[in-house]
């Protein structure tokens, strides 16, 4: 379920204008494999979370995912205090690591399921759903952890998911990576994949066609909430203390990404690899205006405009008037309007 939408082409497009750009503002430094590595180790958390929304938006019916950031929070809280109670994260590093990635993954699965349960079966809006679901995660999170945050350590495997390099590629990226083409590769090649984009594009047709509906808005609010303790367990790892607040402007910047990467509001289309394509533009850009030693604000603006530029493009699909065949056809075909006068 394809579309020529040009969100791709213009991604690929920005990455290659900002990297260029970054360079001859710099002097080259952008491009250092210090500086290259530091971007690639803050996109995987960010990314992650622009997934679920993708996925949430996805899905239609006015699907979204605000809870995200608050259920990473609470993953690494929970985690963190779990895994404190039964080992020494310095004592036992290996069985530390795995109880707070398994306590972390518990949560975050639970936390996605009552997502999909409210909208799913209580028709609840999943805006509003996910808005107290986000209030309630952030609660909790601040009565487990007294508001103050809860300090996780450097046990070693667990640090080296958020501070470790594969062939010179942070962890934490490779990790993103995987985990959004297992992504991808489920959207487009398995029946799920099929009866996600049908619900969003097409709900009535895809309840008349016997597609699980109520089944498939419970798994994909569980898969998104997996996501978020993915995200959880590497900014746990990377700031050795986890926090009910961390990253409050994370879930504007997700729903960022995923507009920029063309994901429909009204739901039935989405690609994982314009997700990732834009939170790494994103991550360029940032580094980008810091190496021009420009405020904040600059980049709110800059980001601003971005917003606005992927609205214009999904809107008017631009991308047709750089394809000379899809105008010739455009051109050849008249509305019945047109075609009596």
């Amino acid at each position: 379920m394809r579309t020529k939408d040009g969100h791709f082409t213009v991604l690929i497009a920005l990455i290659v204008i900002l990297m260029t750009s970054g360079a001859l503002v710099s002097d080259g430094q952008y491009l250092s494999l210090f500086n290259l590595q530091s971007m690639a180790g803050q996109v995987p958390e960010i990314g992650l979370l622009a997934i679920g929304v993708m996925l949430a938006m996805s899905v239609g019916n006015g699907g979204i995912e605000l809870s995200g950031i608050a259920l990473a929070n609470l993953s690494g809280v929970v985690a963190a205090t779990v895994a404190a109670c039964f080992v020494s994260a310095s004592g036992e590093p290996a069985t530390f690591s795995l109880i707070f990635i398994l306590a972390a993954l518990t949560v975050g699965l639970l936390g996605g399921l009552l997502n999909g349960l409210l909208i799913a079966y209580l028709k609840i809006t999943a805006i509003l759903c996910t808005l107290g679901t986000q209030m309630f995660f952030i609660g909790l999170a601040v009565v487990l952890s007294d508001g103050r945050s809860v300090r996780v350590g450097a046990p070693a495997p667990l640090y080296d998911i958020g501070n470790g390099y594969l062939f010179e590629v942070p962890v934490s990226f490779l990790l993103f990576i995987s985990v959004a083409c297992f992504i991808g590769f489920v959207l487009r090649y398995t029946p799920f994949g099929l009866w996600l984009m049908m619900t969003g594009s097409n709900p009535k047709a895809s309840e008349y066609a016997g597609f699980p509906k109520h089944k498939v808005i419970v798994a994909t609010y569980t898969v998104s909430g997996i996501l978020s303790s993915l995200a959880g367990i590497i900014i746990a790892s990377r700031t050795i203390n986890v926090k009910w607040d961390y990253g409050t402007s994370y879930l504007l910047v997700a729903i960022l990404i995923a507009v920029m990467a063309g994901v429909r509001p009204e739901g039935g289309y989405g690609r994982v690899v314009c997700v990732v394509l834009s939170a790494i533009t994103l991550q360029l850009m940032s580094s980008m205006l810091n190496f021009m030693e420009l405020s904040n604000f600059v980049r709110d603006f800059a980001w601003g405009a971005l917003l606005l530029g992927f609205l214009a493009i999904g809107r008017f699909r631009l991308i047709d008037f750089f394809s000379p065949q899809v105008r010739a056809v455009s051109s050849s075909v008249q509305s019945p309007q047109a075609q009596k006068q």
